[in-house]
C-alpha cells in the first residue's frame, strides 16, 4: 500500500528541485523519491561492534614508518620519474 508524504518549502527550493528531476528526465515525485532512498542507503546504520573490529583488524597491520618530510620527499621524487 502506497502512503503520500507531504513536504513543505519554498518556492525557490522547489524550483532548483523541479530543474534537478528535468535534468533526470523524472518528475519531482520519481527524483524525490530516488534521492530519499539514495539517503537512507547512505546513512544505513552500521553497528558499532562490526566498526570498532574494523579498526582494530585495520591497527594490526604495520604501515609506512619512515618520518614524514622522508616519505613526501620520496613520493615527490618519483612524481618526474620516466618523464623524457
Amino acid at each position: 500500500m502506497s502512503k503520500r508524504l507531504q513536504v513543505v518549502m519554498d518556492e525557490r527550493e522547489h524550483e532548483e528541485i523541479d530543474a534537478a528531476a528535468r535534468r533526470h528526465g523524472l518528475t519531482v515525485s520519481q527524483w524525490v523519491r530516488q534521492a530519499l532512498r539514495a539517503s537512507r542507503r547512505a546513512q544505513a546504520d552500521v553497528p558499532a561492534a562490526h566498526k570498532l573490529a574494523v579498526i582494530r583488524a585495520a591497527a594490526r597491520h604495520e604501515g609506512p614508518s619512515a618520518d614524514i618530510d622522508q616519505m613526501l620527499a620520496e613520493i615527490e621524487s618519483g612524481y618526474g620519474a620516466g618523464k623524457a
